[in-house]
């Protein structure tokens, strides 16, 4: 560690992100725009990343650390070079085991870095990884984790769902989720982004709620803005489902846009790609629902925006979210958003007929009636696209959420 860090005005950090995919999760921009906003506030800000990698803005150093990248897509469970040490073995082993090795993986791949960095930076800052690596690289920095939301989460959520014969596989896959718990209660610091997340860490992973920080994400407001000169299309509904798993509750919304297809002409655009053999697809095929939807995979931001402008009616149907990103980048694009109740969405999108529509996680028909509600009445989707809109700028920045992180950097760094 630097001496004197805890006094500096700039501080060097070192940022984890395991996996940076800019066009899917968002791990990815959390990476990019809170690295971006520590850079505008004048520090050091190297991040440490893993395939995919992350789309970084102008001023951000990166330091790659190739893996055998055995999820990619087109080609999976191939790895894509040759084994080289006993951490590639590792990677390549657990999955051959049906296992996800890749916390793991990284944190130690990470460790091997920092420890021939040990003078170059202040803090370590992990975006959820918390991998055995992270208690390694503990021994020589402060380290602090984000953590989105715990994957337990997820895990029940899927194994609920699942048919017997593969929630012997989806348990052993989510085997690192123990290791997650273990490693977050022994760090200096942990981050999350709700206070819907913070209780379920407490629950989940028992970290007790005094080392908890709640720093919400943000959203850039000149990027994600309304486009005035771009028509809305009407019936265009849009979501976000880039991982085709239960937790996103797209199938919900399919069986929405089936029971709206019998009053009105609609058309849903989705932010992602499903998989061939999964719940979805298998539900286009079974509801004919293939002409009222389309997939959107693998697009800038600029793009998204231009969706973003030409739907009626965002939708959020999640079972769970520990933040939500598409739920707020909607509202900064002016579009009237409906939501579930679920986790944090309603910290996200405010107060239920001003500056969104709420409806309980799991209900189709209640989905279909707040989207038949939108559709319906124009002044009710201006009003609380507004609404929305004006929520997202005084409320969400990813500068804020860079000056409460620093705040917490220093805290760590002073050992209170």
């Amino acid at each position: 560690m630097i001496a004197g860090a805890s006094a500096k005005e700039s501080l060097a950090i070192a940022l984890l992100s395991y996996r940076g995919n800019p066009f899917c999760g968002g791990q990815g921009v959390y990476a990019r725009q809170l690295s971006s906003a520590l850079n505008d506030l004048g520090h050091r800000v190297t991040v440490v990343t893993g395939p995919p990698y992350p789309s970084l803005d102008e001023g951000v150093d990166e330091v790659r650390l190739p893996s055998l990248d055995l999820y990619r897509p087109g080609d999976p469970f191939r790895p894509d070079r040759e084994i080289q040490n006993w951490i590639d073995a590792a990677e390549f082993g657990i999955m051959c085991t049906a296992g996800y090795p890749e916390p793991l993986t990284f944190s130690l791949r990470a460790w091997r870095y920092l420890r021939g960095h040990s003078g170059d930076f202040d803090v370590v800052h992990d975006n959820q990884c918390l991998g055995y690596g992270l208690l390694l690289a503990a021994r020589s920095f402060p380290v602090v984790a984000t953590v989105h939301h715990p994957i337990s989460v997820d895990r029940r959520l899927e194994l609920a769902q699942a048919p017997w014969k593969r929630r012997m596989g989806l348990r052993r896959w989510y085997h690192f989720v123990g290791m997650q718990g273990r490693v977050a209660r022994r760090l200096s610091g942990i981050i999350t982004v709700s206070q819907s997340a913070r209780d379920e860490i407490k629950r989940e992973m028992r970290v007790t709620r005094p080392r908890v920080a709640v720093i919400p994400n943000g959203v850039d407001h000149e990027r994600f803005r309304p486009l005035p000169s771009v028509r809305r299309i009407r019936g265009r509904i849009v979501t976000t489902a880039s991982a085709d798993i239960p937790l996103k509750g797209l199938s919900h919304l399919l069986e929405a846009v089936a029971i709206l297809r019998r009053s009105h002409c609609v058309e849903l655009v989705v932010i992602g790609q499903p998989r061939p053999d999964g719940q979805v697809s298998r539900m286009l095929k079974r509801r004919e629902l293939a002409a009222s939807v389309k997939f959107v995979h693998g697009i800038d931001e600029s793009a998204l925006v231009a969706i973003y402008a030409e739907a009626e009616v965002a939708v959020v149907p999640s079972l769970y979210e520990g933040f939500s990103l598409p739920a707020l980048e909607a509202m900064a694009c002016g579009v009237p958003v409906v939501a579930t109740s679920a986790g944090a969405l309603p910290e996200v999108v405010g107060q239920d007929g001003e500056t969104g529509l709420i409806v309980p996680p799991a209900d189709p028909t209640a989905l279909a009636g707040a989207i038949r509600r939108l559709l319906d009445d124009p002044g009710l989707r201006s009003r609380i696209g507004a609404c929305g809109r004006l929520r997202a700028e005084r409320l969400f920045s990813w500068k804020d959420a860079a000056r409460k992180t620093t705040a917490e950097y220093r805290r760590v760094l002073a050992g209170c």
